[in-house]
């Protein structure tokens, strides 16, 4: 960026540290997103629990 000011250099900098920040926030949302989601194996293991407490009652 040359022929520009020192302003503009450091808005660019502060811009480029913004999204890789979002970025970052982002990509961690992603995985506690994906590490909280059952698996289908536990989804599994889980339904005869749900069927049996349902007898129960």
């Amino acid at each position: 960026m040359a022929g520009r000011g020192p302003q503009s250099y450091k808005k660019r900098q502060k811009e480029q540290k913004r999204k890789e920040r979002q970025e970052e926030k982002r990509a961690k949302r992603l995985q506690r997103k994906h590490e909280n989601l059952p698996s289908e194996e536990t989804v599994e293991q889980m339904q005869p629990e749900v069927e049996q407490q349902a007898l129960d009652f």
